[in-house]
């Protein structure tokens, strides 16, 4: 920071004391690492601060700068909050520099309103994106809190979700911090219906904290019905990211088109849901931090990394999106998940998705080059008379088919992977691979179906070959519901009952599986022949993944070929349900 800008940072705070021109001074020193998104908005502030007149054009009044609506609510956090989570359950909510910043920044710029002839809050809504375990939601349902308490008589608040449990979890915080007070709980009541004004045992008292007040706090889902026709003061949206559109909000902001005054946050982590609202919502944001789009009464405070590169070279800069790391979030625990990130690519894209904010695309490449190149191979006359699992994926069946057999030897850690393609021949002439079909075909990995269509009772025919030839014999054969009846009738008729295994294609059945081939992948204990339409297919896999981290795969492009890899993924499965009979039968 050069000496001109600490002078006039100096200026700034001695003619504006308060938590955010320390915060800014601080942020511009170096002193506090913040990203550049953040600091952006900052500069936005602080050139309010020095024009006050900046935009005047747009709302006929300079802006003023008054702490005492944001000191009263700090106060009120500070002094009647508690927090009700382990390990800081019971003890005081003192709040860190940086949510005194936040808060202050809301309230605290004003300008003047000629419709109803009086000063208001220049920020009518704000958005919080921050990392995980930042404690975003009690910061908010604090503020929540004390907003009813400390605001207008009649104050009607709103925490929504994109689910009712995630939308209970900002609710139940709220009320946890008024039950431990007893001062709050006093003069306040809860049902089934929300949290009202009002001591049951005192019913006549008149007044703000009375039954005289019919301010309320309730709770809402996206897929909650009947949104409309609602008046609230205050909404507050967690977890954004899950969104798909913004059908859930617009009801919410709509509500509160009444008020003098109102409040709408979004508060969230970065998510999995590409192309949803808070894609688009951000793509806002920044082009505000920008100036191309105008949008001054949106307060846009984003803890983000500058780039992905800096979180694995310099530990330093992830207080950029932990604010406070060390203090609410440990440090362990970041260095633990960004080791791991190092190891798995499902949890490389959950960490700096959730820990980072940096969003990740369903499309990002699975598994590395290192981990796919892998030149063993093996013959099958080495399993001669063996058991094996198969994972099948019928695809389409004017697609890409394909059946992996997966084999084992006794005190052997190595999986044994091997895998026959078919195609349809009239697909070869309309394909945008760029691949030689006709050449795998002749190297035996592959057979080119006359006509239009690969008949799944094909694959369980060649089962069969592998039966004549090998005497390889069949324990259970997992495949993908869509498509298999021909496979299962011919299966049932080669090999008899309770074989074949419908492997539903959920996040919750193929995490697992997915991991454990990736880590097998990794330490090189799969041999999978060195088949180059396997490796093609492992080039072409991408992961997504749910709200929970869980992960199946997904293709790179929407027109590259993944059957390959999904079929190892449900042998995998169907290993991973039948372990140890399977086992006991390898010996």
């Amino acid at each position: 920071m050069k000496m001109t800008d600490l002078v006039n940072m100096n200026k700034l705070y001695n003619k504006y004391p308060g938590y955010l021109t320390e915060y800014m001074s601080k942020c511009k020193s170096g002193e506090i690492i913040i990203g550049n998104e953040l600091m952006m908005m900052l500069d936005i502030l602080k050139g309010y601060l020095i024009s006050p007149n900046s935009l005047f054009d747009t709302f006929h009044s300079e802006i003023k700068f008054d702490t005492s609506e944001s000191d009263i609510r700090i106060k009120f956090i500070e002094n009647e909050c508690k927090h009700y989570e382990a390990p800081f359950a019971g003890k005081p909510f003192i709040l860190t520099l940086r949510q005194k910043a936040f808060i202050e920044s809301f309230y605290s710029f004003k300008i003047f309103d000629e419709e109803i002839n009086r000063w208001v809050r220049l920020f009518q809504e704000y958005l919080l994106l921050i990392g995980r375990k930042c404690g975003k939601t009690p910061l908010v349902a604090a503020m929540d809190l004390a907003e009813w308490f400390c605001g207008e008589m009649g104050t009607r608040i709103l925490c929504s979700s994109n689910d009712y449990e995630q939308a209970a979890i900002m609710f139940d915080a709220i009320n946890a911090m008024r039950e431990e007070s007893p001062r709050l709980e006093r003069v306040t009541r809860k049902n089934v219906k929300g949290i009202f004004f009002g001591n049951p045992k005192n019913k006549k008292k008149k007044g703000k904290f009375s039954y005289q007040n019919k301010g309320h706090i309730k709770k809402i889902s996206a897929k909650t019905g009947a949104k409309e026709g609602k008046n609230i003061k205050v909404g507050s949206v967690d977890e954004v990211h899950e969104l798909k559109d913004n059908s859930s909000i617009m009801p919410i902001r709509q509500a509160l088109s009444t008020q003098d005054e109102p409040i709408y946050g979004e508060l969230t982590t970065e998510g999995f849901t590409r192309d949803g609202y808070l894609d688009e919502r951000l793509k806002e944001a920044r082009k505000v931090l920008k100036g191309e789009l105008d949008r001054p009464r949106w307060l846009i405070w984003m803890h983000t990394q500058d780039s992905e590169e800096e979180i694995w070279r310099d530990e330093s800069s992830w207080v950029k999106s932990n604010p406070d790391l060390g203090v609410i979030k440990k440090w362990s625990f970041l260095r633990q998940m960004v080791a791991e990130a190092k190891e798995s690519s499902a949890t490389r894209a959950f960490v700096l998705a959730k820990d980072f904010n940096l969003p990740q695309s369903a499309s990002s490449a699975w598994l590395q080059q290192s981990q796919i190149i892998n030149l063993e191979t093996f013959d099958l006359k080495d399993f001669v008379g063996s058991f094996y699992i198969s994972g099948n994926d019928f695809a389409e069946t004017t697609d890409l088919c394909a059946s992996t057999i997966l084999l084992k030897k006794p005190n052997d850690k190595k999986t044994y992977l091997h895998t026959r393609y078919w195609i349809p021949e009239s697909k070869l002439e309309t394909s945008p691979d760029d691949v030689d079909y006709r050449q795998w075909e002749k190297e035996g990995w592959l057979t080119i179906v006359p006509g239009n269509v690969v008949e799944s009772s094909m694959i369980a025919d060649w089962h069969f070959a592998l039966l004549e030839e090998y005497d390889l014999k069949p324990f259970k054969s997992g495949f993908d519901n869509r498509f298999a009846k021909d496979f299962q009738n011919r299966y049932l008729d080669l090999f008899g009952e309770k074989i074949t295994v419908n492997i539903p294609q959920d996040f919750k059945v193929l995490n697992n599986p997915m991991r454990t081939l990736e880590a097998d992948m990794r330490d090189k204990l799969v041999n999978y022949q060195n088949n180059p339409v396997c490796y093609w297919c492992f080039c072409n896999t991408g992961i997504v993944l749910d709200k929970l981290g869980r992960i199946m795969p997904t293709k790179m492009d929407s027109t590259k070929r993944i059957d390959g890899t999904a079929s190892k993924i449900i042998a995998y499965a169907t290993l991973e349900w039948y372990r140890s009979e399977f086992m006991a039968l390898v010996g």
